[in-house]
């Protein structure tokens, strides 16, 4: 979004605050996932502490306080906040008297030929010298020494384009806040992400874990049961094939994991070489129903992007004030006092008090040309502010579907669990009691190898769909320990 600069009509404290709808243009781009943080600064953060000896033990909130401590993209927004405070300063003074003390101090030397008054005019004064002559020694150069004191002060009485750039001002700082509000949401929706893609990961790598050992066990038996002579090769080679599937599962789980570490890493702030403990397991509770119409109502009220484009609006109409208002006469006021000696021989004191109202003429086409251009700019931030209302109800009954669909996949990936498990129970006793051979229990130990993948899975889209509803309805960095059932 552009808008035009003012430097030419309003105080230059009202030019700078149009620059927060590119701070909100910035918050907007954190949503779009690119993998560098020259594309998207939110995906980079400031290293915040050195490495360490001792493993860093991270649960989700210290991640969560990490991130928004130190991700460079909700920098960069917090520093754009710190300027429209600014600007607001600026404006406000131009609503504060102005007060100036100087003061100097200097010898002086004054040809007065060059001034206009050479002998022939100094003639003309000989009846001003004693004796009616004007001495023989008598220079037209002169020196002296000035001491001089002054106190000025000005103050603007009435000036619209002030008042309405000092509300606007006001506005586009109020916009920055909600920008800023919005990235923060980002990065704890960021961080929270990555982090439970982190606990997910650490669960797969101790499933695999259990099924290498669950698979070594039964390789053994195999082995010693073929070596016995009670067991065919095959089932030895199958017991093998099976160990070493299970033990490739492993180092992809492993190397999944670590990889992710390092994401979470780069997104709280931490060295990539320190090494990191997750503290925290993968939550899991079910959200009390709520209908569209409920969540909408509170993503009305909380939304800090909705707030955001809000303050924008208002930000636009006062500029379409400013300029209208360029239209009605500045009252001013300027006085200044003065005190001045000559040469040490006494002070003398002089002052100004003046009221100063001037107003534009002439100038009415390019008045009405720039207050067109802030209407068609204002009623283009009402459109978009319109487009996204619709869009958040989108968003709350897309996240609301989500979550209810990964519910149910949780219970049945549960329900799976269970059914392997038990089957895989099942299968190793008749294998033990040598009703069968070891491939259906291979096949058992992929079952629930799978089934247990998909727990996992579920339980991490489960739970991002849960704060995917928080971060819709606008309360995903107050309440996200409640989403999540912690």
């Amino acid at each position: 979004m552009r808008v035009r600069r003012l430097e030419h009509f309003v105080p230059r404290s009202t030019v700078g605050l149009v620059a927060v709808f590119a701070a909100a243009a910035l918050c907007m781009q954190a949503g779009a996932q690119n993998p560098t943080s020259a594309e998207n600064p939110f995906w980079g953060s400031v290293t915040a502490q050195p490495v360490t000896g001792e493993p860093l033990k991270l649960s989700l909130d210290d991640a969560i306080q990490r991130g928004l401590k130190n991700n460079l993209g909700l920098k960069e927004v917090e520093n754009e906040e710190k300027t429209y405070h600014a600007e607001v300063n600026e404006a406000l003074q131009l609503f504060l008297p102005t007060i100036k003390l100087t003061g100097d101090t200097g010898f002086y030397m004054h040809d007065l030929a060059a001034l206009g008054f050479g002998p022939k005019t100094i003639s003309k004064f000989t009846s001003l010298f004693p004796g009616g002559k004007i001495p023989a020694g008598l220079s037209l150069i002169t020196r002296d020494t000035l001491t001089e004191g002054k106190i000025q002060y000005n103050e603007i009485l009435f000036s619209g384009p002030v008042i309405q750039g000092w509300k606007a001002a006001k506005a586009a700082e109020r916009a920055a806040h909600f920008g800023k509000m919005t990235a923060r949401g980002e990065v704890v929706q960021q961080v929270a992400q990555v982090y439970l893609r982190a606990v997910a990961d650490q669960s797969e790598v101790e499933n695999a874990k259990a099924l290498v050992e669950q698979a070594q066990v039964f390789e053994d038996h195999a082995h010693e049961s073929h070596v016995v002579g009670v067991a065919a090769n095959l089932d030895e080679l199958r017991a093998k094939v099976q160990l070493q599937s299970q033990q490739q599962a492993l180092i992809a789980a492993e190397n999944q994991r670590e990889k992710d570490f390092i994401l979470l890493k780069r997104e709280i702030g931490v060295d990539p070489e320190q090494e990191i403990e997750l503290t925290d397991p993968a939550p899991y509770s079910e959200l009390a129903e709520e209908t569209p119409e409920e969540v909408k109502a509170v993503a009305y009220q909380n939304r800090q992007d909705y707030q955001n484009y809000q303050n924008q609006a208002v930000a636009y109409k006062a500029l379409n004030n400013v300029y209208r208002s360029e239209r009605l006469p500045t009252l001013s006021f300027y006085g200044n006092y003065a005190t001045s000696t000559v040469n040490g021989a006494g002070t003398h004191g002089d002052f100004i008090a003046m009221g100063i109202l001037s107003f534009p003429i002439f100038r009415e086409a390019k008045l009405r040309g720039d207050s067109d251009v802030s209407k068609a700019k204002m009623e283009e931030t009402n459109a978009q502010l319109d487009d996204l209302r619709i869009h958040i109800d989108e968003q709350v009954r897309a996240a609301l579907l989500d979550v209810s669909a990964n519910k149910q996949l949780v219970d049945v990936a549960r329900s799976n669990v269970d059914l392997a498990t038990r089957a895989l129970s099942d299968e190793t006793d008749r294998v033990n009691a040598g009703v069968d051979d070891n491939l259906p229990l291979v096949t058992a130990e992929a079952t629930l190898a799978t089934a247990e993948s998909n727990l996992v899975e579920s339980l991490y889209a489960y739970n991002v769909s849960k704060i995917g509803l928080a971060r819709a309805s606008g309360v995903l960095e107050a309440q996200y320990r409640t989403y999540l059932g912690r």
